[in-house]
């Protein structure tokens, strides 16, 4: 669900829809009978809402970063009202200076930021090697956290062999990417611009042999990797750099089953990452390197809708409080559950997580700052991940179910990815979504969503759960801004409750296969999101008793110690 796990997604989409960009831009937000998309009827429920009062209600997303300077996005961003900007201050005395729009756990005081990681799969095997390898284990004898940790690097260990057909693939992937480049400088050098479209590349004529051998050999390689839509919006140079980046992260990895990676985390970031109390690192640099999947994930939920301009957010009257988090690769435990606890400490209402991994040897944390959420009376709203995975029966963190209390979390909310038959390859249930009777709640729209691109002004489709995802907090935001006297167990109860069941079994089928399946045995409700549905249902539950009182109360059972910030 980070930037390179998309990349795989717009890999496996290949265009079948008579439809264009322009027809199906705004897909998500329609309705299925009015304008037969399995969309979420948004225009109904602006008019269900019309003269209703509201509060503005804080969005945290935890994500990659954003573009603070974005025309959709710069009016709708959280404003810390405690903190003097520029000061160089902890003005509000939270531990963290000068965090205006939000924080970022991934850089250092310098202002440096960390880009890219390891996956965690690579970070358990090497650090629990020297404890675990070869050695006779009596598991009896270990606490409960090095029993978690030892099954997690048993798992990991399982999976450092080199795969050959997975090592080819990359071979013959780097091989096309190879040939991408080459083919792009002849045809740079024949139409004389170093940017074009694919539109602008299939209307030019080149004049020599040598420009149409490589105007059809770019095409071809586009072919092999069925870069079909998601491909359209894409230049050249973005194209070749995010297939470059994808190639070789995945030599990466393999890589890595031989050879310790180097520690980023403790080039750039230098905490002592193995204290949680050790948690004022960071900067307030909420845009960092990459904000790509951060920007596009805030477009969805709010980008602003009174301005006439590029795209609508679901929500209005929220403020987006941007928590970077999620580097090129896989997360860390300990920066997801410091992120969760700032969103709340900072007031927000919603905090939507558009990304996931299979290892997670710090549950406990984030399970502590999930339970932290919860008895703060935060609605957490989590992607369900692209693997085509049955998360019933494979491992996707983080999670609801809180192992740490033995309890699951009743504020949590887990998004599949759904498409629509005139989208993309036409399937209802995105094909590379992850799945789960028990362990996903709902599906939304999360193929060939158009939203905000880092760049000022720039816009664009990408697919994923990470787009599923924000479409439920957006509809989440509607909820408490609008009823704000609804606990987060009653939104996540009128979001799964009023998920609606818009298909039969034939035009269903389980991701990553052709058999066909039916929506209850995809997610616990059975159903697509719909604001509408969802708004209507909201205004007719009563609030529960002293259910606010919660954000004014610490809750003892968290773990997190709770010490003074430092100056």
């Amino acid at each position: 669900m980070k930037r390179l796990k998309f990349l795989t997604i717009a890999l496996l989409l290949i265009s079948q829809s008579g439809f264009t960009q322009n027809d199906i831009k705004s897909w998500h937000l329609r309705d299925p009978q009015k304008d037969s998309f399995y969309g979420i009827s948004l225009n109904q429920t602006y008019d269900f809402l019309k003269g209703k009062t509201y509060t503005p209600v804080i969005v945290a997303i935890i994500d990659s970063g954003v573009d603070t300077t974005h025309e959709d996005l710069k009016k709708v961003l959280w404003q810390n009202p405690k903190e003097i900007p520029g000061n160089g201050k902890d003005d509000d005395g939270n531990g963290y200076i000068d965090d205006i729009h939000g924080w970022n756990f991934l850089g250092n005081k310098d202002g440096s930021n960390l880009k890219k990681e390891n996956d965690e799969r690579t970070r358990v095997y090497y650090r629990f090697k020297d404890k675990f390898d070869s050695v006779q284990i009596d598991t009896a004898s270990l606490t409960r956290d090095e029993k978690w940790q030892y099954q997690e690097w048993v798992k990991a260990s399982r999976q450092m062999n080199v795969d050959p057909e997975e090592k080819m693939q990359v071979m013959m992937l780097d091989i096309v990417c190879k040939s991408l480049k080459k083919n792009d400088q002849v045809i740079r050098d024949e139409m004389k611009k170093e940017v074009y479209t694919p539109d602008e590349l299939e209307k030019f004529q080149p004049e020599t042999q040598k420009g149409k051998q490589a105007k059809m050999g770019y095409i071809t390689c586009l072919k092999m990797l069925s870069l079909g839509d998601d491909a359209e919006e894409q230049t050249n140079k973005s194209l070749l750099n995010d297939l470059e980046e994808f190639v070789n992260g995945k030599k990466q990895s393999i890589e890595a089953k031989a050879t310790r990676p180097p520690d980023y985390r403790a080039q750039i970031i230098r905490d002592n990452y193995y204290d949680i109390n050790d948690r004022y690192y960071g900067n307030n640099d909420i845009m960092g390197p990459e904000p790509m999947h951060g920007t596009h994930v805030s477009g969805i939920i709010a980008a602003d809708r009174n301005n006439n301009l590029g795209v609508d957010g679901i929500a209005d009257h929220v403020q987006i409080m941007m928590i970077r988090a999620v580097p090129d690769g896989d997360e860390y435990d300990k920066d997801v559950a410091l992120a969760i606890k700032y969103a709340v400490d900072n007031g927000a209402r919603v905090i939507n997580m558009s990304f996931g991994k299979s290892f997670s040897p710090e549950k406990k944390w984030v399970d502590e700052a999930v339970k932290y959420a919860e008895s703060k009376d935060v609605l957490i709203v989590h992607a369900a991940g692209n693997e085509m995975h049955n998360v019933d029966s494979v491992d996707n963190f983080p999670n609801s179910d809180l192992i740490t209390f033995n309890s699951r979390a009743d504020n949590f909310i887990s998004v599949g990815a759904s498409g629509d038959t005139h989208v993309a390859s036409g399937k209802v249930i995105a094909d590379f979504s992850n799945y789960g009777q028990n362990n996903v709640d709902v599906f939304a729209p999360g193929v060939k969503i158009y939203s905000t691109l880092p760049g000022g002004n720039k816009y664009g489709f990408l697919s994923g759960t990470s787009m599923a995802a924000p479409v439920v907090t957006g509809i989440a935001a509607l909820i408490r801004s609008y009823y704000p006297a609804l606990s987060a167990k009653q939104v996540k109860y009128v979001i799964d409750k009023s998920a609606e069941n818009l298909c039969d079994t034939t035009a269903l089928t389980i991701p990553g296969t052709n058999r066909h399946t039916s929506m209850s045995e995809l997610c616990a409700s059975g159903g697509f999101v719909n604001a509408y549905a969802a708004l209507e249902l909201a205004s007719t539950v009563k609030p529960e008793e002293n259910c606010n009182n919660k954000n004014n109360k610490k809750d003892k059972s968290v773990l997190i110690n709770q010490k003074d910030p430092k100056n």
